[in-house]
């Protein structure tokens, strides 16, 4: 274990997350997202993990894009709801640590599985929530 690491940041995510780059993005996917098709490069289970856990030990850590859009996230598709509390308990695990963090953006299904097939990494989780991915984009990390 690292001092100032959450545990929940095992040895191989943070392997990633330090060899990614400015503009480099990870998808924190839910236990239904085909992350094996979706995302070749890089794949990390975390079955037993809730994605507001892994955000908690992830932002302090991980510098968002302040270029970009660093929160993506589904859009419902049409006919489908969502359901508010998911991107509220995402946002308030991102906030502890990085009050400043924009709002999340939404994409179509289709626009976010494109963006998935190049991100870097993506770590499936065991939330269950519909609609539950998220996509972060690191920023540059600040020096001093």
């Amino acid at each position: 274990m690292l001092k100032g690491i959450n545990p929940i940041v095992s040895p191989d995510l943070l392997k990633i997350l330090s060899e990614m780059g400015h503009g480099d993005e990870i998808v924190l996917s839910d236990a239904h997202f085909p992350g094996h098709t979706f995302c070749p490069k890089n794949v990390l289970r975390g079955d037993g993990l809730q994605i507001p856990d892994l955000l908690e030990g992830i932002i302090p850590i991980f510098e968002l894009d302040s270029y970009d859009d660093p929160l993506i996230m589904m859009a419902a598709v049409e006919g489908d709801e969502l359901d508010p509390q998911v991107e509220a308990d995402y946002m308030a695990a991102i906030k502890k640590d990085a009050p400043d963090a924009p709002a999340v953006k939404r994409i179509g299904r289709f626009e976010f599985y494109d963006r998935a097939e190049k991100a870097y990494a993506c770590v499936i989780t065991g939330t269950t929530a519909k609609y539950g991915n998220i996509i972060l984009k690191k920023g540059v990390t600040p020096i001093g």
